[in-house]
């Protein structure tokens, strides 16, 4: 689903705003996204089994917060400070859904349409302040609160979800098909024409959060919980050293800036 598919209404022969703050959607981006996903969920694990859940979600909490930090404080889009917020959100919103689950006793029936609700809020206020909610339009502070907002809500809905059809019987393993085989359905429906740009958009950012997660806990989890066993921390670094490296070749190839109009 690549950024050509995303905005076809968009002029020809112009220049987009140059403080864009989000790259250009294309194969990258979607494979870097899930890689973050599976890594974050990993990651707040086994920072929870090292440190202790109190420590690691206060570890959690100042790097999310120093990562939004420096995205907001930079004028246009840098790969390696915009995907270490997203890192860092990653981990976070997987700590957020934890709490709710683990802390509070709240099972995944309830929190995962709390977050459902959660995130159709940012995106009615969103929509209502901007009267957007495309990607192609981050080039002011507030669209930028919003899009963050609903990035990491996206991110504790999808950790939910997640868990709850790996505990209802699918698996993990189980889980991974069924997301592989749901996000490709809004990316047929933009391309036979049966869904707008902005829908598709959303409705697969979602889905790259269960799906991520659901191949990184069959990895690293054990036996006995229908994974592979590899542990959480070889799983975790090795899904990092994959961002890093993809995310450097981004950095300098300049492949994922976004060059043309916004509308």
């Amino acid at each position: 689903m690549s950024t050509d598919r995303l905005a076809p209404h968009r002029p020809r022969g112009t220049v987009r705003h140059t403080m864009s703050k989000v790259p250009e959607v294309t194969v990258w981006f979607w494979v870097i996204k899930v890689l973050t996903t599976g890594m974050g969920e990993t990651a707040s694990d086994w920072l929870a089994h090292l440190l202790g859940p109190i420590p690691a979600v206060g570890i959690g909490g100042v790097a999310f917060v120093a990562a939004l930090a420096v995205q907001f404080a930079v004028r246009r889009y840098v790969a390696g400070i915009y995907w270490t917020a997203i890192v860092m959100v990653s981990v976070f919103g997987t700590m957020a859904a934890d709490i709710l689950h683990v802390g509070l006793g709240v099972p995944y029936l309830l929190s995962t349409p709390f977050f459902m609700v959660a995130l159709a809020t940012v995106f009615a206020l969103w929509y209502g302040s901007e009267r957007t909610l495309s990607i192609h339009s981050i080039h002011t502070r507030r669209r930028e609160v919003y899009y963050w907002a609903a990035v990491l809500a996206t991110f504790a809905l999808g950790t939910a979800a997640g868990d709850l059809s790996a505990t209802i019987g699918l698996g993990y393993l189980g889980s991974a098909v069924l997301y592989a085989a749901a996000i490709a359905v809004p990316a047929l429906a933009h391309w036979r024409g049966n869904l707008n740009a902005v829908t598709a958009f959303w409705s697969a950012y979602v889905i790259t959060r269960p799906l991520g997660a659901s191949v990184a806990d069959w990895m690293a989890l054990n036996h006995g919980r229908g994974g592979l066993d590899w542990g959480l921390g070889p799983v975790t670094l090795a899904w990092t050293a994959a961002i890093l490296i993809l995310v450097t070749y981004l950095a300098v190839s300049r492949k994922d800036v976004q060059t043309d109009a916004l509308s």
